[in-house]
């Protein structure tokens, strides 16, 4: 397999949001899953490839360079973003002849604007793949581990397992004792870790669905679309405050999303 990788200094300007055309790697043959993802991590380097969302929410700047492509006979096979570096990429998967090319684009931004988070309802094969298989409105099942199963809705997401785990949450019932820079220390304790719970969720169910909710997966880590939905500084305190165990969900009622188990 032939594989061409050119940099390119010219940039293509859209009306949308400019981009730059960075390289393209081809093959006379179609991509086999291990050379295609090679590919994209040695492009990408440790970041994360998220797969667009034809049903999502539509950022501009991703729209610009998808449009031409999309009204074209070439049409794309599968789109990628990229959003951990300095400038997003884009990765657009294309037929060529008998084989294939992937085409990368350096983005100025993701530049949609926040909306609210919502769910899709049709229960479809085709729109919960991969790990999960949907088997009501709100709950889905790991494919490989059914004691995982999974709620969702346009307000919180829920994991939960059938044999939990035998070491809970530790939570301090001295809590009032602690001294200010004590307690500090404990909320910034307690919201790393559920940030990195978050981290989880995304990566264990969000980037493992397509077209169930109308937030690409990057938007899942915007502060435009998240902010308001993280557990606050004051929520934490008011429940270490109450000096009484919380049901093992790190973010949960209205806007709240993460992971729990």
């Amino acid at each position: 397999m032939r594989v061409v990788f050119l940099l390119l200094l010219a940039a293509i300007c859209v009306h949308a949001a400019p981009a730059k055309l960075v390289g393209a790697v081809d093959s006379k043959a179609e991509f086999s899953g291990s050379r295609l993802f090679a590919v994209l991590d040695s492009v990408g380097g440790p970041g994360t490839w998220m797969e667009w969302d034809v049903n999502g929410i539509r950022d501009p700047s991703v729209m610009g360079v998808l449009d031409p492509l999309l009204k074209s006979s070439n049409k794309p096979k599968m789109v990628w973003v990229l959003s951990e570096r300095k400038l997003p990429l884009l990765c657009a998967l294309l037929p060529k002849g008998a084989g294939e090319v992937l085409v990368f684009y350096e983005l100025k931004a993701l530049d949609a604007k926040p909306v609210p988070l919502e769910m899709n309802r049709v229960l479809n094969p085709e729109v919960v793949f991969r790990d999960y298989r949907q088997v009501s409105a709100s709950e889905f099942v790991h494919l490989d581990r059914p004691s995982l199963k999974v709620s969702a809705n346009d307000k919180y997401i829920r994991f939960s397992y059938s044999k939990p785990d035998a070491t809970p949450l530790r939570f301090d019932r001295d809590f009032e004792k602690k001294t200010t820079v004590e307690k500090k220390n404990e909320i910034n304790n307690y919201r790393a870790f559920f940030e990195y719970e978050y981290a989880l969720m995304l990566r264990a169910f969000v980037q493992s669905t397509r077209a169930l909710f109308n937030w690409q997966a990057w938007h899942w880590y915007m502060p435009a679309f998240n902010a308001k939905a993280m557990i606050s500084d004051a929520e934490l305190t008011a429940i270490f405050k109450k000096g009484v165990p919380r049901s093992p969900i790190p973010y949960s009622g209205r806007r709240r999303w993460a992971a729990s188990g």
